[in-house]
């Protein structure tokens, strides 16, 4: 499963969806209302021309369209399980359309004065579905009021508009209106409706950037105050195994002992370059520009800064000639952080593979390790702040978010595969010159 952090949201999209997306859901209630409604007033208008006004109808016929339309709506809610909210309303409004023409086609054609209702269909889906379905809906209405023309059944009542040699002009003026109508509806407010879709998302967009970014806030102070409260007793720590290092030296000649508390000490520095450097550049690693790097210097300054126990295990790959313009420090950092990971989802006999390679003005490099994998739960999660699948005290789940910040930035990507038990490979993919 492959999942990629710079293209979804930090906020889950099923909390946050496009009104373009849930218009046919919150549609669906009203739709079915509405033909409810509508097969009401068919039914009911055929009583009153048969039973009122004494006009002879094929009921038999006219019950075949109108009952259709009823056990569709009735089927209506398990259609929209089955196949989604957008298609299975498609479908019932091209079956609407369909069934409207054949009732209409029963009762006196193009000269019954419900042909408006094609309008009905077309308008709903501008509003509530997509530009295809509506063009599609269209252009199947203003097929079905031509069909009207030569196949329908006359009813004297209705035919006033033309003498007894075919239809009038007028008649054909009413069905070039319906045509120029329908286009325009499906046009006009197709685009309409399209503009608002894409502000919504737009909208949703930067909503979502707005809480990215105060995470990265909130992540940039505590990590400056983190920087500031742990210098102190980390100067301590050095000055002690200082001392403790002298004293081996000088006074018990203990070899062994004054080499751990040399040990000690090269990591308290450590961590304090660290530290200084998340207090001076916070999450976004602002400040350092891009330089023309070597990718095989760089994998080897990232081997060196891994503890010793760990540098054996990191096995890269990379061209003598590959190289990029990266700002050299922070990449280190975030691959690194992408390394460690590896590592620490791998067993202490396995090895962390980290590579590159150069294509399309792009450079991709890949972090794979053999470990455990990961879930489809824990990968929905993978690069928010503080997430993190390892043991408490191991990790405070910043290194993927951080890296995923670093890779917006630069106009990247970082990408994820994993399923359990076959490892995870994480991908970043970086443009070699970066827009300054």
């Amino acid at each position: 499963m492959r999942i990629s952090l710079t293209e979804r949201a930090v906020v889950p999209e099923s909390d946050l969806r496009p009104p373009s997306d849930s218009a046919p859901a919150l549609a669906t209630p009203w739709l079915i209302l509405l033909r409810y409604g509508l097969v009401a007033g068919l039914i009911l208008l055929v009583a009153l021309v048969t039973f009122a006004a004494h006009i002879p109808l094929p009921l038999a016929w006219i019950a075949v369209p109108i009952t259709s339309m009823l056990l569709s709506n009735l089927l209506l809610t398990r259609l929209i399980a089955r196949l989604g909210d957008r298609r299975a309303l498609g479908a019932t409004l091209v079956l609407d359309v369909v069934a409207l023409t054949m009732f209409l086609a029963l009762t006196g054609g193009p000269a019954n004065p419900l042909t408006l209702l094609y309008l009905v269909q077309i308008t709903l889906s501008a509003v509530v579905l997509s530009r295809a379905w509506t063009w599609s809906l269209g252009i199947l209405s203003v097929l079905g009021f031509g069909f009207l023309f030569p196949f329908h059944i006359p009813l004297l009542a209705l035919e006033g508009h033309h003498p007894a040699q075919g239809f009038a002009v007028h008649m054909y003026g009413m069905w070039i209106a319906f045509v120029a109508a329908a286009l325009l509806i499906t046009f006009f407010i197709g685009e309409v409706s399209e503009t608002l879709r894409r502000h919504a998302r737009e909208s949703l967009e930067l909503q979502l950037k707005l809480t990215r970014h105060e995470k990265l806030a909130a992540v940039g102070t505590l990590a400056a105050g983190a920087a500031h409260e742990m210098g102190t007793p980390l100067s301590t720590v050095a000055v002690v195994a200082k001392d403790l290092e002298l004293y081996a030296q000088r006074v018990t000649h203990d070899a062994n002992l004054a080499a751990d508390a040399a040990t000690i000490r090269a990591e308290v520095d450590r961590c304090a370059a660290i530290l200084r450097a998340m207090s001076a550049q916070g999450p976004e690693f602002a400040g350092e520009s891009p330089t023309r790097v070597k990718v095989r210097s760089l994998f080897e300054e990232l081997r060196l800064s891994l503890p010793p126990a760990s540098r054996d295990r990191v096995h890269t790959t990379a061209t003598e000639e590959l190289a990029a313009d990266l700002p050299a420090e922070t990449t280190r950092q975030v691959l690194a952080a992408l390394v460690k990971n590896a590592l620490d989802a791998s067993a202490p006999d396995q090895l962390a593979e980290l590579s590159a390679e150069s294509s399309a003005g792009r450079i991709t490099f890949t972090v794979c390790d053999r470990g455990q994998g990961m879930s489809a739960e824990a990968l929905a999660h993978l690069g928010e702040p503080f997430y993190t699948t390892k043991a408490p005290g191991y990790g405070m789940g910043l290194g993927t978010f951080l890296a995923r910040t670093f890779a917006e930035n630069l106009g990247g990507s970082l990408q994820f595969e994993s399923a359990p038990g076959e490892g995870t490979t994480a991908i970043l993919e970086l443009p070699i010159a970066p827009a300054r």
